[in-house]
C-alpha cells in the first residue's frame, strides 16, 4: 500500500520540461525568503508600537499595491512578454525588502510597503505565462503543481526559519527576504534564456473561446467568491499570528513551526490526494468543498482550549481546506484561457487576492478592536461558509461540460 502513493507522486511528475524544474527551483529559493509577511502585522504592533488598526491600514496598503502590480503585470506580460518582467520584479523587490528594514514611522513604512507589494506582485502574471510557455498542453496543470509545489516547500522552510530570525531581530527578516529576491533575479538570469514574446493562436481545443477575462461573466463570478474566501484565509497568515502571540502566548519560533506545518503538509499530502481527484467532478465542487472545511479551522479557534494541540489542529483544518480548493482554482483559470490572455486570466486571479489582502486586514482589524477574536472568527467562519455556498451554486451554473480524466491542479 505504501509503494501507491509512492508511485503515484512519481507518475504526477513525468514528462515535466527541464526550464520548468528551473523555474521551480527560482520559486523555492524566492519563497525560501518570504518571511516577513506572516511576521509583519507583530512587527508592527509589538517592536514598532503601531496600533492593531495601524498595521491593518499598512497589510491593507500591501494588498493595493498587489493589485495594480498584478493588473500591469499581466498587460505587460501580454503585449512584451514574461522574461524581463520577471527579472525586473525580482530585483527591484529585493532592493525594497532591505530598504523597508530602515523605515520605522507610519507613513515611511506604509509608503515602502505600498511600492514592494507593486513590484512583487507585477511578478506573478509574468511567472504563471512563463510555466505556460515551458510545457505542453499534455503536462501544463502539472507544471503548474509543481510550481505550487516549490511555492510550499519554501513557505515551509522559511515559514521556520523566520521564525527563529524574528526572535533574534525582526530587522534580519527583510534582509534575508531582499537577497533570496536578487538570488532568484540571478538564478533565473543564469538558468533560462531569453524569450520573446510571440503570437500564438487564440483558440485551444476543449477550451472557451473567450477573448478577454473582463468579459467572461462565469470567470468574473467565479472572481467575485474568491475575494471574501480569499481574504479569510489570508488572516492565517496575517492577524491569526498575532492572535497566538498575544492572546495565547505562544513564542515566535512555534508560530514559525506553524507557517512550515501548513507547508510540510502540502509538500506531502497534496500531489497524491488532487491526483486521486483530479477529472471526477468539476473543478468548482472541489472548490466549494474546500472552502467549506476551511471554515472549521476558525471554528476550533473558538471552541478549543489555548493549547498546542488546539493551534495544530486549525492549522492541519486550513491546510486541508487549501488543498482541496486552491489547487483546482488555478485549474479551473487555466481552463478558461489561452495564450494570448493568460496574463489577464492570471492578473485578474491575482487581483482578487490582492483585494482580499486589502479588505483581510481592515475589517479584522476593526473587529477585533471593537468585538475581540472571538467575533472576529466567527465572522471568518460566516464567510467561508458563504463563499462555499457561492462556489457551488456557479458549479450549476456553468455550461455542461465533459471533464475528462485530465491533471486539474
Amino acid at each position: 500500500m505504501i509503494g501507491n502513493p509512492i508511485q503515484l507522486y512519481k507518475n504526477a511528475y513525468a514528462g515535466l520540461s527541464r526550464e520548468n524544474w528551473y523555474l521551480s527551483i527560482v520559486m523555492f529559493i524566492n519563497r525560501s525568503g518570504t518571511m516577513v509577511v506572516p511576521f509583519m502585522t507583530i512587527y508592527c504592533t509589538q517592536k514598532l508600537g503601531f496600533s492593531i488598526v495601524q498595521a491593518g491600514v499598512i497589510m491593507s496598503l500591501f494588498g493595493l499595491g498587489s493589485i495594480l502590480g498584478a493588473f500591469f503585470g499581466g498587460k505587460i506580460t501580454d503585449k512584451l512578454g514574461f522574461y524581463h518582467l520577471q527579472l525586473g520584479a525580482l530585483f527591484s523587490g529585493g532592493v525594497l525588502f532591505i530598504s523597508l528594514a530602515f523605515l520605522e514611522t507610519f507613513l515611511s513604512l506604509a509608503t515602502g510597503t505600498f511600492l514592494l507589494s507593486m513590484c512583487n506582485e507585477s511578478f506573478r502574471p509574468a511567472n504563471s505565462a512563463a510555466i505556460a510557455h515551458y510545457s505542453s498542453e499534455r503536462v501544463r496543470t502539472r507544471a503548474y503543481s509543481l510550481h505550487r509545489l516549490a511555492i510550499n516547500l519554501g513557505w515551509s522552510f522559511g515559514g521556520a526559519f523566520g521564525g527563529f530570525i524574528a526572535s533574534i531581530d525582526y530587522h534580519f527578516l527583510f534582509y534575508v527576504d531582499g537577497c533570496t529576491n536578487i538570488l532568484a533575479g540571478f538564478l533565473l538570469l543564469k538558468l533560462l534564456p531569453q524569450i520573446k514574446k510571440e503570437k500564438a493562436p487564440t483558440d485551444a481545443p476543449n477550451k472557451p473561446v473567450i477573448r478577454s477575462a473582463y468579459r467572461d461573466k462565469l470567470y468574473l463570478a467565479f472572481i467575485f467568491l474568491t475575494i471574501p474566501f480569499a481574504s479569510s484565509f489570508f488572516q492565517f497568515f496575517i492577524l491569526q499570528p498575532v492572535f497566538f502571540k498575544t492572546e495565547w502566548h505562544f513564542t515566535e519560533q512555534f508560530i514559525g513551526g506553524l507557517m512550515a506545518l501548513n507547508g510540510l503538509i502540502i509538500v506531502t499530502t497534496e500531489m497524491v490526494m488532487v491526483h486521486n481527484l483530479e477529472g471526477r467532478r468539476n473543478p468548482l465542487f472541489f472548490i466549494s468543498l474546500g472552502v467549506f472545511v476551511a471554515a472549521f479551522s476558525y471554528v476550533a479557534l473558538n471552541v478549543l482550549p489555548p493549547t498546542a494541540w488546539a493551534a495544530v489542529i486549525s492549522v492541519v483544518l486550513i491546510t486541508f481546506g487549501e488543498m482541496l480548493s486552491m489547487p483546482f482554482m488555478n485549474a479551473f483559470w487555466i481552463s478558461r484561457s489561452n495564450e494570448n490572455n493568460r496574463g489577464e486570466y492570471s492578473a485578474l486571479y491575482t487581483i482578487a487576492w490582492s483585494i482580499a489582502q486589502i479588505i483581510g486586514p481592515a475589517y479584522g482589524a476593526f473587529l477585533i478592536q471593537y468585538g475581540g477574536f472571538k467575533l472576529f472568527w466567527w465572522f471568518l467562519t460566516a464567510i467561508c461558509i458563504c463563499s462555499s455556498i457561492g462556489f457551488m451554486l456557479i458549479n450549476y451554473l456553468e455550461p455542461i461540460r465533459k471533464w475528462k480524466k485530465t491533471r486539474y491542479f
